[in-house]
Parts: structure tokens; sequence; C-alpha cells
């Protein structure tokens, strides 16, 4: 993997941790590129480069997905139960990504659409789904029916590097 995006990830993850977030794409700080940084909580950090949702099923109702791009809101709306995405790690390897019913399916969703130019607030039924917050602390967003979580780390499968 070049260097440049190496540098790039990791001001990234530092970027994301210093704004208390889980997960950060290039475009939310101006670079024009498909990589994406994501943290949950007490794992690693991980790169995603040109990360593509490949499969999407069921849906569930998150109450207050949030933004670093949109601070001080929060909002329900609607994410995929489970998620996989295939892209290429920071060593250029080519992995699938799959979550269920967790902060990373709801973190892989939110970033993807960062690349693709979405924003959570563009998957808002209503503006009346969209909350202020009053300083209160960057909260991981709960669906309704809240199932436990799957460590992150368990979820990546590497895949042989097509060439």
């Amino acid at each position: 993997m070049d260097d440049a995006i190496l540098h790039l990830i990791a001001d990234m993850i530092e970027s994301m941790y210093a704004a208390q977030g889980v997960g950060l794409a290039a475009p939310q700080i101006g670079v024009p590129l498909r990589v994406v940084v994501l943290g949950m909580p007490d794992e690693d950090p991980f790169a995603l480069i040109n990360p593509v949702v490949i499969r999407r099923e069921g849906t569930r109702r998150m109450e207050g997905e949030g933004c670093l791009s949109v601070p001080g809101y929060r909002g329900a709306l609607t994410r995929s139960e489970k998620v996989v995405v295939r892209a290429l790690n920071e060593h250029g390897k080519e992995v699938r990504i799959r979550a269920e019913n967790n902060l990373l399916a709801e973190a892989l969703e939110h970033e993807v659409d960062h690349i693709n130019g979405i924003l959570y607030v563009d998957r808002l039924d209503s503006t009346d789904d969209l909350t202020k917050l009053d300083g209160t602390d960057w909260a991981t967003a709960r669906p309704i029916g809240e199932a436990a979580e799957e460590p992150a780390a368990e979820a990546v499968e590497e895949v042989a590097q097509r060439g």
C-alpha cells in the first residue's frame, strides 16, 4: 500500500478518536478518496479502502445515529440488520466484513454512505426524526430491541486477492 495512504489512515484514526467517533471517511476531512476507518469500542481500529456494500438484509430502526459531520444532532433512521462489505485493507488484501445487529453494521453503512456522498440526515424519513443535543457526549446509537455486540475483529474474513 502507498505510504501516502498509510499516512492518511493514521491521521484519520487519530482524528476519529480525537472527535470521539467510531468511524471516519476521507471525504469528511476534505480528501476525495474512498478510504474509511472504523474503531469499535475496546477493539483495534482498522481501515477499508474502496469499500462496497455487497449485501444487505433486513431492517432495524436506529434511534440516535450521529455523525461527526453533523455535530450536536442525532437522528432516527432505518439501517440494515445484516451488512457485508468488500474492500481492501491497509495491506492491500481483499477483505469482507460481515456484521449483524451491532454498531459495526451501522458504522459500515454510515461510512460507505459518506464516500458515496450521502449523510445520515439524507436518510431521515422526516426532519422530525432529527434531535438537537444539549452538550450530550457522543453515545452510540442503539436499535429498538438491541442485540449483543459482535466483536468486529471476528467479522473480518480475508479473501484471496484477485490479481
